[in-house]
């Protein structure tokens, strides 16, 4: 199947809708008014998630596992198994080069998150974490110290502002949104709200870190990378380069049978 059904053309329109969207957001958050409307749902959504961790049981268990570090390179083999599984989203032949476009928009996302890191430090936009902040917060570390010691428990940031985690699944999540449909839509935004859930529950970012920051920059990568043709140009690049490797590979008995490897 032909390569295409990735974006070739410059989009101005597209563009524009999410740079003003971005925009938007962000001027909602800094505006004083309406950043009062922030902070009232910052402090809502928190105690709504954190405070029943007070209780321990089952939900204290759940989000201090979702809390671990290697969990999140577990969501990170889930996105990819997504994206890999041929005729899940992708066709087979489609399989490889939407792997290289999407990590073209995640390079794209990651550069303006070093250039938007030193322009919230400059304007004094930076925070800490709520439960460093909200008084009498559960604090996941605390309550599972064993845990915290072997696999680094994240419920806390002295600098929480954007949250990270939530744009990396949330650039990913848009990503998929242009081609999966019906249920493997649902499941796209499923695996992204889950991976986010937990530092919002551990209290390791506040809702505006990824509802206002995590979208920002995903919309504005999503702007750059996927309506216009450098995710098409680049990904072609990637597949060019790659091809004797994995022709190469293609040969071996296992790895030859995968679609990222076969482009069948």
């Amino acid at each position: 199947m032909s390569s295409t059904f990735i974006n070739r053309h410059w989009q101005p329109r597209a563009m524009l809708v999410c740079h003003v969207a971005a925009i938007v957001l962000l001027v909602s958050w800094l505006w004083q008014p309406t950043r009062e409307l922030w902070d009232a749902f910052d402090l809502w959504l928190f105690k709504l998630l954190n405070d029943p961790v007070h209780a321990g049981g089952l939900w204290a268990h759940v989000w201090a596992i979702g809390s671990m570090r290697p969990v999140d390179a577990g969501v990170g083999v889930v996105m990819l198994a997504v994206m890999l599984k041929a005729d899940l989203i992708f066709t087979g032949p489609q399989v490889r080069r939407a792997l290289f476009a999407f990590l073209i928009a995640l390079t794209v996302m990651l550069l303006m998150r070093v250039l938007f890191a030193d322009l919230v430090e400059y304007m004094g936009w930076q925070h800490a974490s709520p439960s460093l902040v909200v008084e009498g917060s559960a604090r996941l570390t605390e309550m599972f110290p064993a845990w915290e010691e072997r696999w680094d428990l994240k419920d806390s940031a002295s600098r929480s502002f954007p949250g990270d985690h939530a744009s990396v699944l949330l650039i990913w999540a848009y990503f998929m949104t242009f081609f999966a449909r019906s249920w493997r839509l649902l499941l796209v935004w499923a695996i992204a709200a889950i991976g986010i859930l937990p530092r919002l529950v551990a209290g390791a970012h506040w809702g505006a870190d990824a509802f206002v920051g995590g979208v920002f920059l995903s919309l504005l990568a999503l702007a750059w990378s996927c309506y216009t043709p450098l995710g098409y140009r680049a990904s072609e690049w990637l597949e060019k380069i790659t091809l004797p490797i994995t022709s190469r590979l293609a040969r071996l008995p296992l790895l030859g049978r995968m679609s990222i490897v076969s482009g069948r």
